[in-house]
C-alpha cells in the first residue's frame, strides 16, 4: 500500500510545509541551529502533518492556519522524541544517532525544550487559540497516559482496559488532535471537528497495535524483533497471551521479561509463546476493527479526492512494513 494518492492531492503543499518547517527550526544559535539542521536531514515519514493537511483539505483551501498546525504537530511530535530518547537513554533514532547520543543529555533537554517553545509560539504569536487549545488538552492526556503506564507497567500484567487508555493517551491523542486541528483551520461546524478527533483516535489506536504487532514480525522494520520485550513494554499480544496461558507459562514469561529480558533465547521463546497462544491474530483483529471504525467515520463526509486519500492513509497505517 502506497500514499500515491495522497501525494498526487497535497505534494505541492508538503512542499511548502516543508518549507515553512525548515524556517520555524531556524535559529541564530550555532549549536542550535546545527543540531536543527541533523533533526531535519533524519525527520520520519511526517504522517501527522499529512493528517492535518487533509482533514483541513475536507472543509475548503488550506491556508496559513493549516500549515501552523501542521508545524505544531511536528514540532511537538519531535520534541517529544527527544525527550523519549534521552529518558530511555537511547543512542540510536530511525537508525542513526539520537540528539542524546551526539550532543549529551543536557543538550537533549534544551533541545526538546526549544522545539515545544517554538510550537506554543508559533500558535499564540498569529492568535491561533482554537488550534492551540485541540493541541493543550492532547498535551495534558499524553503527559498522563505516561504518568499512568510508569505506574502500571511494572506489574507487567494489567488488564486490557487499561492498556487501551494508556495507549489512547499516549499515542492517539495526537493524532487525534492533528485530524481535528486540521479541520478546525476550515471547518467552523463543531460536530464535523469532533467527528475528525474521533477518527483520529480510532486509526491511533490502530496505529499503536500495528506498532506491537511489528515488533513480532520478521521484516526489517528498524528494530530488532522482540524489542519491547526487551525494554518490558507490555504490549496487547503479550497482554492477551497473559491472560489465556495457563498459571506455569504464565509465571515463566514474568520471570523472563523481569530477569531475563536481555537474552536473546529466552525473548525468542516469549516470541514464540505469544504466536503460538494467538496473540498476533488477537492483535490483528482488533487493529482492524479499530481501523474500520475510523473509516466508518470518514463514509459521514461527502465522497471526495480528499476522503480516498485519507482512507488511502488509513490503509497504509495497517499495511505499512515498519
Amino acid at each position: 500500500m502506497t500514499m500515491r494518492l495522497t501525494r498526487e492531492l497535497i505534494g505541492s503543499e508538503l512542499d511548502r510545509f516543508e518549507e515553512y518547517f525548515k524556517g520555524a527550526l531556524k535559529s541564530p544559535i550555532p549549536l542550535l541551529d546545527r543540531v536543527m539542521d541533523y533533526i531535519i536531514m533524519r525527520k520520519g515519514k511526517q504522517m501527522r502533518p499529512m493528517f492535518v493537511l487533509l482533514c483541513a483539505r475536507l472543509g475548503g483551501a488550506i491556508n496559513d492556519r493549516t500549515y501552523r498546525a501542521a508545524i505544531f504537530a511536528e514540532l511537538l511530535h519531535t520534541s517529544s522524541l527527544v525527550h523519549d530518547d534521552l529518558v530511555d537513554d537511547s543512542m540510536e533514532r530511525r537508525g542513526a544517532f539520537s540528539i542524546n547520543a551526539l550532543w549529551k543529555n543536557r543538550t537533549a533537554v534544551f533541545i526538546g525544550d526549544n522545539l515545544f517553545t517554538k510550537s506554543i509560539l508559533l500558535l499564540l504569536s498569529h492568535g491561533d487559540y482554537r488550534i492551540l487549545k485541540i493541541y493543550s488538552d492532547a498535551i495534558g492526556k499524553i503527559i498522563e497516559g505516561e504518568l499512568q503506564q510508569m505506574e502500571k507497567s511494572h506489574k507487567l500484567n494489567f488488564k486490557e482496559e487499561v492498556y487501551y487508555e494508556i495507549i489512547k493517551s499516549k499515542t492517539a491523542t495526537l493524532l487525534a488532535a492533528c485530524c481535528a486541528a486540521g479541520a478546525s483551520s476550515t471547518l467552523d461546524g463543531t460536530d464535523s471537528i469532533q467527528k475528525m478527533y474521533r477518527f483520529g483516535e480510532q486509526l491511533g489506536i490502530a496505529f499503536q497495535l500495528k506498532d506491537d504487532l511489528l515488533d513480532y514480525g520478521s521484516a526489517d522494520i528498524g528494530k530488532p524483533t522482540g524489542n519491547d520485550i526487551k525494554e518490558k513494554k507490555t504490549t496487547l499480544p503479550l497482554i492477551y497471551t497473559l491472560n489465556t496461558c495457563e498459571a506455569s507459562l504464565k509465571k515463566k514469561i514474568l520471570n523472563i521479561i523481569k530477569h531475563h529480558n536481555t537474552d536473546r533465547p529466552m525473548v525468542d521463546f516469549v516470541v514464540g509463546e505469544v504466536i503460538k497462544a494467538g496473540g498476533i491474530a488477537y492483535t490483528e483483529a482488533k487493529m482492524f476493527s479499530y481501523r474500520d471504525e475510523a473509516l466508518k467515520l470518514l463514509k459521514e463526509f461527502p465522497e471526495s479526492d480528499t476522503r480516498s486519500a485519507l482512507e488511502e492513509l488509513v490503509v497504509f497505517t495497517t499495511d505499512r512494513l515498519y
